[in-house]
């Protein structure tokens, strides 16, 4: 059976799909076959073969396994606005049950890792009542965060951490990314999140101006998830 992640982030912005990227290419160096979904994405591109994201084609290189682009991202959509409110401009339904079909699918084709990224923070809106923060649930699979680091990254970790504890399901590990080059006072914010973030650290990815995700998956340790 694979072993079965959805990556969260504490906003917008902070390098999910980078750090998912990463953490692909870090179980693949251990002789792991991998595999990704990124169910609904904004922000995606018209090609011959039809709308294309860019997070979701990275994602399609990162992973060993070869699925297809509509396996990969079932759900995608032209503005790169807020999914619930691109989804009701195009006339579409962001349906949780076909997402969760998906991914199970994706789940049962023979990879050992298979990490579900999501978009934007953890109580992202798919529609009326409903929140891509369900899927998790739905799958009832274990989470990592990326935490954006920069100024306000402590309150919107820990929120985003109890948030995901209080929906029932586990907080696997955390991952802190930083996202610009400078951050004030770097050290000491990352020091006060390993002491009060309940779940291992992952690993910690510098800032690189290139977005190299195989140089970031040298930073980072899987045994807190893998052994």
């Amino acid at each position: 059976m694979a072993q079965c992640y959805f990556v969260a982030g504490t906003d917008t912005e902070v390098g999910k799909t980078y750090t998912t990227a990463a953490l692909l290419a870090s179980a693949a160096a251990r002789g792991l076959r991998t595999a990704a979904v990124k169910p609904v994405a904004s922000g995606c591109e018209e090609t011959a073969d039809g709308l294309r994201n860019s997070d979701a084609v990275l994602l399609q290189e990162a992973m060993t396994l070869d699925l297809p682009y509509q396996q990969v991202n079932p759900f995608a959509l032209a503005p790169a606005i807020a999914p619930h409110i691109a989804a009701r401009e195009a006339g579409r339904r962001l349906d949780l049950g076909r997402m969760a079909g998906v991914c199970r699918g994706v789940m049962s084709a023979g990879a050992d890792l298979v990490l579900i990224e999501g978009a934007g923070g953890w109580r992202t809106p798919l529609g009326p009542g409903a929140f891509l923060s369900q899927l998790p649930r739905e799958l009832n699979i274990p989470v990592i965060l990326v935490v954006g680091m920069r100024l306000g990254c402590i309150n919107h970790a820990l929120l985003s951490a109890e948030a995901i504890r209080r929906d029932g399901l586990a907080l696997a590990g955390w991952v802190a990314n930083f996202v610009g080059r400078d951050m004030a006072r770097a050290e000491e914010n990352l020091a006060t999140l390993r002491s009060l973030m309940s779940a291992p650290l992952l690993g910690t990815l510098p800032f690189d101006t290139a977005a190299d995700y195989r140089r970031a998956a040298e930073h980072l340790d899987l045994s807190p998830l893998l052994g």
